[in-house]
């Protein structure tokens, strides 16, 4: 079954690393539903809106996780859809 939840990511520090980021963010296009970004000088922010099995959505935050300069955090509602 696929949820649907939120994931955070706060950008800080070597941005070069954006591009990396972009292609996790294109491997997992299939879970993305809705994107919204926020751009600061001290930081930019990103909120995922994703719906994909929870396997999915960890598989995705795991691998935004191994980025230093990302901080990633992940919110999924038990509501389940098919």
């Amino acid at each position: 079954m696929k949820r649907i939840g939120v994931v955070g990511i706060v950008l800080k520090g070597d941005r070069t690393v954006a591009v990396e980021m972009q292609k996790v963010l294109s491997e997992f296009a299939d879970i993305i539903i809705g994107r919204m970004g926020v751009p600061r000088e001290e930081a930019n922010a990103i909120a995922l809106i994703v719906e994909g099995s929870q396997e999915r959505i960890s598989a995705l935050t795991g691998k935004l996780g191994r980025f230093e300069s990302l901080s990633v955090k992940s919110a999924l509602t038990s509501f389940e859809v098919e």
